[in-house]
């Protein structure tokens, strides 16, 4: 090779060399639900129901969808329907565990935005009444047997010979006089409520279904209630997971890691000196084979 050639090539050899790579085109990220608009999740809801037909698949997958939203206690209200507060009627950005089971059933079961914020309200409340009266505030008693179209209790057949029970007692007009200023009149109700114990919880989950609803029955001072809910969805190696909203955000756990967890809260408290609530077990709720939403009662008028 003569001089100038292999000048020539190393020039070339150079100048290729010094070309920068141009970056990879990645796809951007789908949006979570909680970052959605109303307008967004109207599309999302509609696609949903066109590409996955199983409803307990569509559970899963919404609620998968909302994984990372943050939580927060008590923040859906009425208004401005009622007065007593300024909560709105639904939430895309938040949730606590009760908001988040309604919102992802409601979206499971609707076609757009529109059937989606009725199905809500016909959760939410009594007979789809809505009002701070009528709204499910005592999970056994009233969000349980109030969406008995959507599920049922299955506690008693799944654990057999070993389920436990607790009474509970329930005073709805007091409840709603202190906590929302609201007066009505009320009777007393009092029911014997069925759980799993946690210690034997691990011999049922293998017969539990995507889009079960599940009650964490807590226990402080003798009484017994369920403190918190969520939902069950499967893992890809079939091992069943509770998928719910706690602090700080939704997440999916296995059933042992939120025995873990729960274990470490009231490990905490104990060496705190604080006399915290302990997990006593578990309800679950099994979803109807079919769901046919009953018509809401008319809204009363002024």
């Amino acid at each position: 090779m003569t001089r100038i050639a292999a000048l020539l090539v190393a020039a070339m050899l150079a100048g290729c060399a010094s070309v920068p790579t141009p970056p990879v085109a990645t796809a951007p990220q789908p949006k979570q639900l909680y970052q959605m608009t109303p307008q967004e999740a109207d599309g999302y809801i509609a696609q949903m129901q066109q590409s996955e037909p199983d409803l307990r698949k569509r559970i899963a997958a919404i609620g998968r969808r909302n994984i990372g939203q943050p939580y927060m206690l008590n923040l859906l209200g009425e208004y401005p329907y009622e007065l007593h507060d300024t909560l709105p009627m639904f939430s895309l950005t938040q949730s606590d565990c009760v908001v988040f089971a309604e919102h992802t059933y409601a979206m499971a079961l609707s076609r757009n935005w529109k059937e989606f914020f009725w199905m809500l309200q016909r959760i939410r409340y009594k007979d789809g009444v809505v009002g701070v009266a009528t709204r499910n505030h005592y999970t056994e008693q009233d969000w349980n047997i109030n969406n008995g179209w959507l599920l049922t209790d299955a506690t008693r057949e799944l654990a057999g010979d070993f389920v436990a029970s607790y009474p509970l007692h329930v005073d709805r007009q007091r409840f709603l006089k202190t906590r929302h200023n609201t007066e009505v009149s009320m009777p007393v109700q009092d029911s014997t409520e069925y759980y799993i114990p946690k210690e034997r919880v691990a011999e049922v989950l293998d017969k539990l279904r995507d889009g079960d609803f599940v009650n964490i029955i807590s226990t402080r001072d003798g009484g017994y209630w369920a403190s918190h809910v969520g939902l069950v969805v499967t893992a890809a190696d079939g091992k069943r997971m509770f998928l719910n909203s706690a602090e700080p955000k939704v997440r999916e756990e296995s059933f042992d890691q939120f025995l873990a967890r729960t274990a470490e809260r009231e490990a905490r408290n104990a060496a705190e000196g604080k006399n915290g609530q302990k997990l006593a077990g578990f309800k679950f709720l099994r979803l109807n084979d079919t769901i046919i939403a009953p018509p809401a009662l008319p809204q009363p008028r002024p």
